[in-house]
């Protein structure tokens, strides 16, 4: 067995060689990896619960959660005005729309680009300062990147290179290339403030822009996404999932944002429309009213309700074939549909019969309620091929799978959407999964694997089951990202009674304030217990009700405090987000924001709080990172080739 072992180690070690073929290679890596481990660690921006809120997201992206402004104070201190710290900082925020701005209204325009093109220079090489030169050169502008290396390396102040690193300025400014390279100082200053972002789930759904919030994403340097129940639904409407398209539409149609499918992803609804137009003619869609904003066509508002009901009936028909499907589910008490007494305009659910406040539904049977209509099917079937065949949506989906999971370990701090599902006790609930029960860590990781097999699976019956999989994992009781005991969708609609609309949270979210409970969760999970975190997204912080973020102790940070707008007059902000940093974790506060237009022009920016979670006694440094902890591994293994050198095991080259 050991010589074993010393044989893969050679075979490993051989295989290094080829990379680092002599002593002086492998030294000079040595030396530059435990360089790098002194480095401080870099920047983590948290985000969740964006929902289709685009403006704000770009906007937090780019202010990097006030890191842009902090590094601004930290260069500036008191020989900047408050006036100029604001326009420095929308500058880097909006360079395009302030320049347009300021060479309208500059009067010494060349002055102005001489002051900003130093002070952006001093700021890029503050926020370059905690990386390696290597890694600062991959991310420079191909036509600007010499250029700036040697502005950023070169110190001003020295006599001798005084003259050289002011007639780079003037050069730039005399060519007329001041305006592009500003542009580009500010992204890269954006770029590197932020060393790693990771978006804690709920990219979709209400906000009218998830395709721009997800192109942003897809050309972000470094990222991880924990998906998010309203991500789940469009993963499975993307997989061609009937139950989960109609979820998809129906979601759109309610918050008038059908646009998003048409515009933004290029899907066809004209078979939809043209469905509802016919069949839903001379039927009652009152309940089915359209919460629509400042940006919604009221001329559309018609057709949208009825496109909202069709969709409604189709999903509630699809759901219950699904339910039927998996009785292992729990979830029949989601089987509504059969229980209409339409002669008395009743339902009868939760052991009482309530009114209704309409039964005007063409197309359900009520001797077979959950069938679908051949009109029916036939809009399905196109529907699945109009978001099957959707490139984009497609692109993004993918994108999702590949950077997203269920959860996420990263630096001692566990990341998931939703809960850890459990009782009234604080045991793991179990869910039956083909006939296995799992739960804990367990129930995450098979939910995700039967995730991507409703997506990416050749055999026909795995792929259903999966796309099956991807709807509880939206709406099921025992969902770690939905984390409720049922999804009221019907009652909402239809039943007056409020009571009949309460969603009951899983009893983590009344034990999430124990710390032998979230001790529990982080054990499960493999975590040390003293220095690790739960972030936690999904559930609104309700500020107004005088709710914190911060729960049991600093050990776990929720961190959806509204970023939708469905959500801020309940919350009372515009959302939560946080960043760690190599001083410790910071919680920060958002007002809404609104628009660009403003933010630009006013030079406002919407951060209006920053709390301390933890300080570090020290400065945290990449060592202390699970980066450090690779980096670690690779030094153990130069040094094992470095002794392999000198013993002639391995000769050099």
């Amino acid at each position: 067995m050991d010589n074993k072992l010393a044989s893969l180690e050679i075979k490993y070690l051989k295989s290094l060689a080829k990379q680092f073929p002599n002593i002086a290679a492998a030294s000079t890596e040595i030396i530059n990896l435990q360089a790098i481990m002194n480095l401080p660690k870099g920047t983590e921006h948290f985000l969740t619960d964006i929902h289709g809120e685009w403006e704000q997201f770009n906007h937090v992206m780019k202010n990097g959660s006030g890191s842009v402004r902090r590094k601004i104070d930290e260069e500036f201190g008191n020989t900047l005005s408050e006036k100029d710290k604001r326009a420095l900082a929308t500058l880097i925020y909006y360079p395009k729309e302030k320049l347009a701005i300021v060479e309208e209204e500059e009067e010494f325009l060349d002055d102005w680009y001489k002051i900003t093109l130093h002070r952006l220079v001093h700021m890029l090489t503050r926020v370059s300062s905690k990386y390696t030169r290597s890694k600062v050169r991959k991310a420079l502008p191909k036509d600007f990147a010499y250029v700036i290396e040697e502005l950023i390396t070169e110190k001003e102040e020295l006599e001798d290179k005084e003259a050289y690193y002011n007639e780079i300025i003037h050069t730039i400014i005399s060519i007329g290339s001041a305006p592009q390279f500003i542009m580009e100082l500010c992204e890269l200053i954006q770029r590197m403030v932020v060393d790693h972002l990771h978006i804690v789930g709920d990219i979709f759904d209400r906000g009218k822009g998830p395709h721009i919030i997800m192109d942003t994403l897809m050309h972000y340097h470094s990222l991880d996404i924990q998906w998010g129940n309203h991500d789940i639904i469009w993963m499975g409407a993307a997989a061609g999932d009937q139950t989960c398209i109609a979820t998809v539409i129906r979601n759109s149609a309610r918050y008038g944002n059908l646009d998003t499918l048409e515009e933004g992803y290029g899907i066809n609804l004209v078979p939809l429309a043209t469905f509802a137009l016919q069949t839903y003619d001379k039927t009652d869609c009152s309940a089915f009213a359209i919460k629509y904003d400042d940006d919604y066509n009221t001329r559309d508002l018609e057709l949208d309700m009825r496109m909202h009901k069709a969709i409604s009936i189709l999903q509630f028909k699809l759901e219950g074939m699904t339910i039927k499907r998996h009785p292992e589910w729990n979830m029949d008490d989601r089987l509504l549909l059969d229980k209409i007494d339409y002669e008395n305009r009743t339902v009868t659910c939760y052991g009482n019969t309530y009114p209704m406040k309409d039964v005007d539904f063409p197309t359900v049977d009520p001797r077979d309620p959950y069938a679908l209509t051949e009109d029916e099917k036939l809009v399905m079937e196109r529907l699945v091929a109009a978001f099957r065949h959707s490139d984009k949506l497609q692109k993004h989906v993918k994108f999702l799978y590949s950077k997203g999971a269920m959860y996420k370990i990263h630096n001692s701090n566990l990341l998931y959407h939703g809960c850890v599902p459990m009782d009234e006790n604080g045991a793991f609930c179990s869910l039956n999964i083909a006939g296995v029960d799992y739960k804990g860590k367990a129930l995450y990781d098979a939910l995700e694997s039967y995730a991507r097999k409703g997506y990416y699976s050749k055999d026909p019956r795995e792929k259903q089951y999966g796309r099956d999989i991807l709807y509880y994992i939206w709406a099921g009781p025992n969902s770690p990202v939905f984390g409720k005991d049922k999804m009221a969708t019907f009652e909402r609609y239809f039943i007056d009674d409020k009571s009949t609309h309460k969603e009951v949270k899983n009893p983590y979210y009344s034990l999430y304030d124990n710390e032998d409970t979230v001790n529990l969760i982080m054990e499960e999970f493999g975590l040390t217990l003293g220095d690790s975190h739960i972030i936690n997204g999904h559930v609104p912080v309700e500020v107004t009700k005088g709710e914190t973020p911060i729960k049991c102790g600093g050990k776990l940070l929720v961190i959806d405090g509204g970023f939708s707008k469905a959500y801020q007059e309940k919350t009372g902000i515009a959302g939560y987000t946080l960043v760690a940093n190599s001083h410790g974790m910071f919680l920060i506060s958002h007002q809404p924001f609104e628009s660009k237009e403003i933010a630009v022009r006013t030079e406002t920016d919407i951060v209006c709080d920053r709390i301390p979670v933890e300080i570090a006694p020290h400065r945290i440094r990449v060592a202390d990172t699970d980066v450090g902890k690779e980096l670690k591994d690779s030094i153990i293994q130069l040094e094992k080739l470095l002794e392999a050198y000198r013993e002639g095991i391995i000769l050099e080259k």
